[in-house]
C-alpha cells in the first residue's frame, strides 16, 4: 500500500490564498473575526437581526473589497514600503554639529577614550 505525498514547490515564494498575498490574509482574518465579535455583541445587546445582519454583510463586504483592492495595489511587500516610507520625515533639522564632529573621532579613532 503506497502514500501519496504533495511535494511543496513553492519554496521562498509568499504564501497566497485566492490572490491574497501573505499580511493581507491576516489583516482579512483579523477584520472577519472583529465582525463576528460585532455581530455577537449586538445580538447580546438585543438589537434585531434585521439591524444586525445587514450591517454586518454590508461591513464584511467592505472589508473583502477593500483588503483585496490593497493586496492588488501594492502586492506583497508593497503595503510595508508605503507605511515606511510614510513615517519618514521630509527634513530634518539641526541645530548644532556637536552630533557629526564627535562621529569621526569615535569610528575612526580608537585610542580615544569617551567622555
Amino acid at each position: 500500500m503506497s502514500s501519496v505525498y504533495e511535494i511543496n514547490k513553492g519554496i521562498n515564494k509568499p504564501i497566497e490564498f485566492r490572490g491574497l498575498y501573505g499580511q493581507y490574509i491576516a489583516w482579512l482574518a483579523g477584520g472577519l473575526v472583529v465582525l463576528l465579535l460585532l455581530f455577537v455583541a449586538l445580538y447580546l445587546l438585543g438589537a434585531g437581526l434585521l439591524v444586525t445582519l445587514p450591517l454586518v454583510f454590508a461591513l464584511g463586504s467592505g472589508l473583502v473589497f477593500t483588503v483585496f483592492r490593497l493586496s492588488k495595489r501594492f502586492g506583497v511587500h508593497g503595503l510595508s514600503k508605503f507605511f515606511a516610507k510614510r513615517g519618514l520625515p521630509d527634513y530634518v533639522k539641526f541645530r548644532s554639529r556637536r552630533t557629526f564632529t564627535g562621529l569621526k573621532g569615535i569610528q575612526g579613532n580608537s585610542e580615544r577614550q569617551a567622555p
